[in-house]
């Protein structure tokens, strides 16, 4: 397998740095960027072929549209009467997969990714779905490369694709925000900014990977850490009475339904 990819920026990068980190050829590894800052970047750092335009660069078996949302409509378009048979991946948040293939000249296989920043320490998790025309190894080719950045997850339903964006894909900004609040919590309880900073990430990185490491609940990994009439009842009390739940409810609800809105407005 060979991969083109349109679009250098930092999740191509990533992606590309999971590649080589997993032992794949980077002579099987084409970028094309108008930038050249990023190819010139790209060309030292992993060694691949750089091209700066469509039109010039030989196309592989596999294309990642790893552009803007606001740009891939042109792009495709670039694009439409160039491909044969190659699978096009796109992880251009927003943009479905039928509208893709409209631009097309209703090409089929075509693959829609939903990645997410953990994905630049090969960390990420990504949400998958596939037009029907996309084969088995096809599929498997998509797996191959997301993989490479984090785990990943099929889905049967392009509309899961916005409930996606909500958790997982706009999910690591909650998290920072959290981190900052705890961070700001420690330094007004009178800890340095330093202290503070590094309780507070080791905090949710070690919770993290404990939830993601145990065999039981989260709820019940929470309830082991609060002890009735103790220190974290009390804090947890707090947020039940701040409805925290609701709020991160109303939260992915909100960016879900953005999620829609930008779909139907870059579909044109």
């Amino acid at each position: 397998m060979k991969i083109s990819f349109i679009g250098g920026g930092n999740m191509a990068k990533a992606i590309i740095s999971g590649l080589k980190q997993n032992g794949f050829s980077m002579g099987g590894i084409a970028v094309i960027d108008p930038s050249p800052e990023k190819r010139t970047q790209l060309a030292g750092e992993f060694n691949v072929d750089v091209d700066e335009s469509i039109d010039n660069a030989l196309l592989n078996e596999v294309i990642v549209l790893a552009v803007k949302p606001q740009q891939l409509k042109a792009v495709c378009l670039s694009l439409k009467d160039k491909l044969t048979n190659q699978l096009i991946i796109s992880i251009a948040a927003g943009i479905r997969a039928k509208d893709i293939s409209r631009w097309l000249n209703n090409y089929q296989a075509i693959v829609r990714v939903m990645p997410n920043t953990p994905a630049q320490i090969q960390a990420g998790v990504s949400g998958l779905f596939s037009l029907d025309a996309v084969t088995q190894t096809q599929r498997e080719y998509a797996t191959l490369i997301l993989d490479a950045v984090g785990k990943t997850l099929w889905l049967s339903d392009e509309k899961e694709m916005d409930a996606v964006t909500a958790i997982s894909g706009s999910g690591p900004a909650y998290v920072f925000y959290m981190i900052e609040a705890l961070q700001e919590a420690g330094i007004a309880l009178g800890l340095t900014p330093e202290v503070s900073q590094a309780l507070a990430q080791q905090t949710f990185a070690g919770a993290s990977q404990l939830a993601a490491s145990s065999e039981l609940e989260t709820g019940t990994l929470r309830a082991q850490v609060t002890s009735k009439g103790g220190t974290t009842e009390q804090g947890i009390l707090v947020l039940e009475a701040a409805n925290i739940k609701k709020i991160m409810l109303d939260t992915a609800k909100a960016v879900s339904e953005k999620s829609v809105v930008l779909g139907d407005a870059l579909a044109d």
